[in-house]
Parts: structure tokens; C-alpha cells; sequence
């Protein structure tokens, strides 16, 4: 049975998958505070350390776009990037992160979700952001492996194509894993994008329905 709930024109909070994993967007994820501080209070403990340059929120550019987490619930879940949810692909942006699913969906219990991709300009000094093949991937302040940038496939085009009526929401797709890994799940938001210098951006889940108590941000860091 196909589960979808498209929150866009709905009150109320944000739920993702199952009572195990609730999670509630929040509407003061606009950036206010500076770039450079939001990373420090992200990874403490982590070595990262913003080029001179980044710019912070007063000159930084900002824009809307669509954010889509998807996979089955043991599988490796992916995340991707359109300039809006009902785009066709190519995407912006498909990354596979080395961890599953439900380990990122037990991270959203607490409320709190901050994601930090981070490269060494040895690795890709030249590249465009989202043309950096690898990632160091920190969730929460923890290593926990790494982002893989991904081409569209056969199957994920057809994911999408699952989720062309959705805007906004969180639920479970039609068709169970081949391998035994379970629901396919999905959360789907809007972000603020904001370009902090062409070493650095970052995106923060915009709540479309007034609920508070969740954040969640991704950023892309070249060291």
C-alpha cells in the first residue's frame, strides 16, 4: 500500500516515517546567526577550520530549493537537490551517504539534525561544490563516514517519479527491497540554500507548516 502525506496545505507537526522517528520542522532555520559560528557549535570536536573569506549571513546569497532523503530502511539512504520538488531530473545534487536510513532517522528523534560534508582542497581544488566526488560526513558532530556524489539512475528516476504529486512530507513509497532492506522512506522539504564563499554552502529545512522543534542543515565545507 502506498503511504504519502503532503503537507503543504496542512497544520500541524511534521512526522517522518513512524512513531520511532518523529520529527517536526522548524520555521527559524533561515540563517540568522553567522555562518562561521553555526559551524563551530556544529563540530567542536571536529579539525575544521573556514577559509578566511566565508562570508556571513548580512552578504551571503540565498535561495529555495527542494531537499529529498530517500531509501529503504536498512539501505543507504541518498539525498538530493532540485531547484524545485516537481523538477525533472538532472538533479542539482544526488549524494549516497554510508549510512542507513534508519540510523539517520534516529538521529532526527532529538530534534536536532546537522549534517557537515567536508573535503580538503587537495582532493578537488578546482571543482565546483557539488562537483567534489567525496565527502567526510559528520552528523551531529560525529564521524560517521562519508558522501558519495552520485549520477542519476533508472532507479531513482523512477522514485522520483513516485513523488511527483508531493511537495513537502514524509511517508513510505510502493515496493519492498530485493535484498531484505526493508520500506522505501522518504522525507521531502524546501531549504534555504545559502552560498557562504565558493568553498562553503550550506541548506537549512524550512518548516511549511508553523511547527517548531526540529532543525535540520546540511553544509558543504572545503578545507
Amino acid at each position: 500500500m502506498r503511504t504519502v502525506i503532503d503537507l503543504g496545505s496542512q497544520r500541524g507537526s511534521l512526522y517522518i516515517i513512524d512513531t520511532a522517528t518523529a520529527v517536526d520542522c522548524t520555521k527559524d532555520v533561515r540563517f540568522r546567526r553567522s555562518f562561521r559560528s553555526l559551524i563551530e557549535c556544529m563540530v567542536p570536536c571536529c579539525a575544521f577550520q573556514l577559509p578566511s573569506n566565508t562570508s556571513d549571513d548580512s552578504s551571503a546569497a540565498t535561495t529555495t530549493v527542494s531537499g529529498t532523503f530517500f531509501g529503504y530502511r536498512r539501505g543507504r539512504v541518498r539525498f538530493c537537490l532540485h531547484d524545485n520538488s516537481r523538477a525533472a531530473p538532472p538533479p542539482l545534487l544526488l549524494l549516497e551517504f554510508t549510512v542507513s536510513t534508519a540510523y539517520l532517522a534516529r538521529e532526527m528523534q532529538h530534534g536536532l539534525l546537522r549534517v557537515a560534508l567536508e573535503c580538503g582542497r587537495a582532493r578537488a581544488p578546482r571543482a565546483p561544490l557539488f562537483g567534489v566526488p567525496v565527502w567526510s560526513m559528520y552528523c551531529n558532530g560525529r564521524k560517521v563516514g562519508f558522501a558519495i556524489r552520485r549520477q542519476m539512475t533508472e532507479g531513482d528516476a523512477a522514485v522520483f517519479k513516485l513523488m511527483q504529486s508531493i511537495s513537502v512530507g514524509t511517508g513510505v513509497l510502493p515496493g519492498k527491497s530485493k535484498t531484505g532492506d526493508g520500506d522505501l522512506l522518504y522525507l521531502r522539504a524546501s531549504f534555504d540554500r545559502v552560498i557562504g564563499s565558493i568553498d562553503s554552502e550550506s541548506f537549512h529545512m524550512i518548516d511549511p507548516v508553523g511547527s517548531t522543534g526540529q532543525q535540520l542543515s546540511i553544509f558543504l565545507l572545503r578545507t
